[in-house]
């Protein structure tokens, strides 16, 4: 975040793997990592971050095949440092589907698994996640995000659903989930022992969290956070500022062109 980002930690890299995607709790969980002391990325903090490159390359370098993907090597441990591991301790959203690489990057860090029920997990990440970014009333607001104000946070993130479910199109996406979805979790559990993980449960408070992280528990109620309908509301506000931001940059152009044209106009006349 410009103006607050955490400043480069010396030591370290990720502490903490969160294993989880989109739309399960993982608002709720950033906050109550926070509480707990930890530094925390999470995406839907600031939708204009400079982060949004370092995204899309970690993106096309793990899923090459990803539509518009320019060629580049696997990430490094530096590579993911220089995303993440350098400035946070924990990485909740967009870090879900890098999950295999990063508990590959960070061997020693610790691995919190949340997972949803499919069928009740679907539905909100279909209309939370895809409707908005997928729709044909998201491609104006990815054209001038990009192209106006410089933030690549749509191609990003669309980059990030194709890889992540091995799709060109939104009908791929949407006929790999339930296998992609599967396929994530056993893998992820395949690769990391039992003493190094933690199966966590929306709903199940601060004591296994804090067990397992070796932490105090809080004297504060588990935060419970970005319900469907207050991610909707934090999307339009998104979506407007976009908009607004793009109108005040370009306006200034319009009005030139325009007083160009009307000087044209009058001297034909003249």
């Amino acid at each position: 975040m410009q103006g607050s980002e955490p400043l480069l930690r010396e030591e370290g890299g990720l502490q903490v793997i969160h294993v989880s995607l989109f739309r399960m709790g993982t608002n709720s969980l950033a906050t109550a990592y926070r509480i707990l002391g930890y530094t925390v990325f999470h995406g839907l903090d600031d939708m204009k971050q400079e982060t949004w490159p370092l995204i899309e390359e970690a993106a096309e370098a793990t899923w090459p095949s990803t539509p518009d993907a320019r060629p580049r090597p696997p990430f490094t441990r530096a590579d993911w440092d220089r995303l993440w591991g350098a400035r946070y301790n924990i990485v909740t959203d967009h870090g879900g589907p890098f999950a295999a690489q990063l508990i590959s990057a960070y061997p020693a860090a610790k691995v919190v698994i949340v997972q949803r029920d499919f069928d009740e997990w679907w539905p909100s990440f279909r209309s939370q996640l895809l409707d908005p970014l997928f729709s044909l009333r998201a491609q104006p607001f990815i054209f001038l995000g990009w192209h106006v104000l410089g933030i690549r946070a749509g191609h990003a993130m669309r980059k990030e659903h194709f890889g992540f479910f091995g799709a060109r199109s939104r009908a791929e996406i949407e006929a790999n989930a339930r296998a992609t979805y599967d396929s994530y979790f056993e893998t992820v559990r395949r690769l990391v022992p039992e003493e190094r993980r933690l199966e966590y449960a929306l709903g199940d408070g601060w004591e296994p969290l804090c067990t397992f992280l070796g932490k105090d528990v809080p004297d504060v109620p588990f935060p419970h956070t970005n319900n469907r309908k207050l991610h909707s509301e934090e999307h339009q506000r998104t979506v407007k500022s976009i908009y607004l931001a793009s109108a005040t940059r370009v306006m200034p152009w319009i009005a030139g062109a325009a007083a160009v044209a009307l000087a044209g106009w009058y001297t034909v006349q003249s």
